[in-house]
């Protein structure tokens, strides 16, 4: 049997007028120091998106995701935040910000396996609507 080990995470909103501080859970993002696993992984619902008094430029949200994505595999081209070392990354990606794209606060909890966490969050939070709380 395998020894869990600590994972963090954290679920990625889109906030689209920041004053209203409403969102929509748009990805979930999870570390893990002991498998130097550091991943996002997004689904936007559209049709939920559409509730929003304010309509969303869909290119710009997709590059901000893309982007999101870039640092966490610490890809070169995403400037030099990439270039951090993987919990850095997290922090920098994790940290208290008034932007379009925000973070929940980070979580924690014990895994196996954090491309299993990262599925199990995904399926939770952005699968079922009606459990987007976080």
């Amino acid at each position: 049997m395998q020894d869990k080990h600590l994972f963090e995470y954290a679920i990625v909103r889109l906030v689209p007028r920041v004053e209203l501080e409403e969102f929509l859970n748009v990805g979930v993002v999870v570390y893990s120091r002991h498998e130097k696993f550091l991943k996002a992984r997004f689904h936007v619902d559209e049709r939920r998106m559409a509730a929003f008094i304010c309509r969303v430029d869909m290119a710009q949200l997709n590059a901000y995701l893309k982007a999101f994505e870039q640092l966490c595999e610490g890809d070169k081209s995403a400037g030099p935040i990439s270039l951090l070392p993987m919990a850095e990354r997290f922090r920098w990606l994790t940290a208290p910000r008034s932007t379009i794209l925000q973070t929940s606060r980070v979580h924690s909890g014990l895994c196996t396996d954090a491309q299993e966490e990262l599925n199990k969050l995904y399926d939770k939070y952005l699968s079922n609507p009606t459990q987007q709380t976080l």
